[in-house]
């Protein structure tokens, strides 16, 4: 269970949305951004919570793909979006754009929301059931939502500008070791699918 969580965590990566929403903490007042941020926060947990649910039936009864084939295929997903954190680093994805109209719907599906993470998702309630699935995606969202949280007050706090330039490519170096973490992930996933396959 706890490996499931830091592995959904490390996947999410609040250090790597942290670099990605810079148009948007930079446009928004402090108390403005933590409300949209948490609005995004909701709107990614009520998905991941909608196919927490559904999603295994949907798969396996609706379109009749085997539960492994799916892992696998999460596992394939998850490794290229490690060769991007590695690779291209905060370029791995497209900046939000400068119009903040209903920012919470765009920062929550393109950033927070996507095909691995509801792999993993999907794999919570096949390998953990549905009630404690639902209190693990209730946990991770909320220690990513703390962890920008914290992350924006530290950046704040620092008042000198080579600091704040300092702590951003520390930020960006912390992205590209996330992917590393997030390859094995995916690895991990490819073995353990290829394993209940065939072996």
């Amino acid at each position: 269970m706890l490996s499931a969580t830091i592995a959904f965590l490390v996947l999410l990566n609040p250090f790597a949305l942290f670099l990605y929403l810079e148009p948007v903490w930079t446009s928004l007042s402090h108390e403005n951004f933590l409300f949209v941020l948490f609005k995004a926060s909701l709107i990614s947990f009520l998905i991941y919570a909608l196919f927490l649910f559904a999603g295994n039936a949907l798969f396996q009864k609706i379109f009749q793909i085997h539960f492994e084939s799916f892992r696998i295929f999460g596992g394939i997903v998850v490794f290229s979006f490690a060769y991007f954190f590695i690779v291209k680093g905060q370029k791995a994805f497209v900046q939000v754009k400068e119009n903040l109209d209903d920012m919470a719907s765009e920062i929550a599906l393109p950033f927070m929301v996507g095909p691995a993470t509801i792999s993993l998702v999907v794999l919570m309630a096949n390998d953990f059931g549905l009630g404690q699935g639902f209190a693990m995606l209730f946990t991770i969202m909320a220690i990513n939502y703390l962890t920008l949280v914290i992350i924006k007050f530290i950046r704040d706090a620092i008042t000198r500008k080579k600091f704040k330039i300092a702590f951003d490519k520390n930020m960006e170096v912390l992205l590209r070791l996330n992917g590393f973490f997030v390859g094995a992930i995916g690895v991990n996933m490819i073995i353990t699918g290829v394993n209940n396959l065939y072996f």
